[in-house]
């Protein structure tokens, strides 16, 4: 006998919202990216100056966001800041950033034949 789910309309719309995540991580990376290197661009500024300020505000930031989400939440998203928890998963993504690969684009791949 086999048995037929169906998807619950909060599974239905995870994948649209995991896409809408991700681009919109994309985007804020390649912002943050833009103006780091304009920062450089700009001034003498020694890279890991520019690195160290880059992590001083990503703290403000987190500080910020957190405060907005503290015991009086002013924001109905439902985040729970955990400060130490997320200091580690905050370290845990510069790591993976610091070690990883450069992904391969399309265009750099051989050619494996003809299509």
């Amino acid at each position: 006998m086999t048995t037929k789910t169906t998807a619950t309309p909060l599974h239905r719309h995870e994948h649209p919202r995991a896409e809408t995540e991700a681009r919109s991580q994309a985007a804020l990376e390649r912002a943050l990216t833009l103006a780091f290197w304009d920062a450089l661009e700009r001034g003498p500024l020694p890279p890991m100056a520019a690195l160290e300020a880059a992590a001083r505000t990503v703290g403000t930031l987190y500080r910020q966001i957190a405060t907005l989400h503290g015991p009086s939440p002013r924001c109905g998203c439902g985040w729970n800041p955990e400060p130490d928890e997320d200091l580690i998963r905050l370290e845990a993504m510069l790591a993976a950033a610091l070690v990883e690969r450069p992904r391969s684009m399309l265009e750099d791949l051989p050619v494996q034949g003809r299509a």
